[in-house]
């Protein structure tokens, strides 16, 4: 047995979450249902290209106003 062994610790916020997994097994697949919905898409990358090409040069100071 190792002397530096450390007893298993959970803390508050692992039980938590083990125990609210245990009650809802659904959680999982929901989680990964939104992860698709706001994350998981494809990148048009020619649309990315016409927003850099359509971009418009700052002017040095925008604050600015050419009033005159």
């Amino acid at each position: 047995m190792n002397i530096f062994r450390r007893p298993d610790y959970k803390s508050d916020a692992t039980a938590f979450l083990e125990q609210l997994k245990q009650d809802k097994p659904q959680l999982d697949d929901a989680q990964r249902q939104g992860r698709e919905l706001l994350w998981d898409k494809e990148v048009d990358r020619s649309a990315g290209e016409g927003f850099r090409d359509a971009k418009v040069a700052q002017k040095p100071y925008v604050y600015q106003t050419s009033n005159k």
